[in-house]
């Protein structure tokens, strides 16, 4: 099995936090940076591998693996959507990205709400791209409960051993990835999620909700909405977009997983999102 070509990644301790894991694309001189953030479940290669290079062609480019996710932090601590925030406001810290400015959060899914974090709780960055995302996940009585289930789930998790937690884990992800050429590469890289930090994750999901302050973001932005996804329903994705003032909107005709699966329709419009939201924040990057 040989995976897809990935840009060279390594270590970073951040001081109190812990050690994380980020790849990087240095993009033309000069060029605006953008902080990739991942979904849920999903870490940064498994959300980003089909798009890395296009962006790299025109910007800096820096992906976080999130806390339990992939080869990204692991901590004692219950994870939050917040910390989360605070682990890529460190990312920037260390990094120097506000040297050069403008630093851009490109958030997908629960990226999303991350990256909304990060523009609330930091001075950091400059603009927004929010992917397959919204500002609520969880409004009917259903959709509580669900996600209120995976924070039981999660508790009980914590007191599994590790090596039974870890099989039970394999079983479930193996039914869910379909057959492609990528199939191993793709459950190896499931298999790195740690599975309690992935259901505190979903539990944070259905905890989160932006919409009494999302009017406030006064950065440039643009939402990408995949327009048949029924995992974020679109019509709360265009509702993200509406409560930001001067947010652009972007569609894509397809579904949750449009950022592999239907890459040649998904990357013409995260491609016209960043260089929209970069040239509203003062930079000139070359077209797409």
């Amino acid at each position: 099995m040989t995976p897809p070509p990935l840009p060279p990644g390594r270590h970073l301790e951040l001081a109190g936090r812990g050690r994380t894991f980020v790849r990087e694309l240095p993009g033309p001189a000069g060029a605006p940076t953008l902080v990739l953030l991942h979904g849920w479940t999903a870490p940064s290669d498994l959300t980003w591998f089909r798009c890395y290079e296009a962006l790299g062609r025109s910007f800096r480019v820096v992906a976080i693996d999130q806390r339990g996710h992939g080869r990204g932090m692991r901590t004692p601590e219950r994870f939050s959507l917040e910390s989360c925030a605070d682990d890529a406001a460190a990312v920037i810290e260390l990094l120097d990205l506000g040297a050069a400015r403008p630093v851009i959060a490109v958030g997908y899914s629960m990226g999303g709400c991350v990256a909304q974090h990060l523009w609330r709780r930091y001075h950091a960055i400059d603009g927004l791209v929010l992917c397959a995302t919204s500002g609520v996940f969880a409004e009917s009585a259903d959709e509580r409960r669900y996600f209120a289930a995976l924070g039981g789930l999660a508790l009980a998790s914590r007191l599994t051993p590790g090596p039974l937690r870890r099989r039970l884990a394999r079983q479930v992800v193996a039914r869910r990835v379909i057959e492609c050429e990528l199939q191993e590469w793709i459950l190896d890289e499931l298999h790195r999620n740690d599975v309690t930090a992935i259901l505190e994750a979903g539990n944070a999901l259905g905890r989160f909700d932006s919409r009494s302050w999302s009017a406030g973001i006064d950065v440039p932005a643009a939402v990408v909405v995949t327009t048949a996804d029924r995992q974020v329903r679109p019509g709360r994705q265009r509702a993200l977009a509406a409560s930001i003032p001067g947010a652009s909107v972007h569609g894509v005709d397809g579904g949750h997983d449009a950022c592999v699966s239907l890459s040649e329709r998904f990357l013409p419009a995260l491609l016209a999102a960043c260089h929209s939201v970069a040239a509203r924040a003062g930079a000139a990057v070359p077209a797409p």
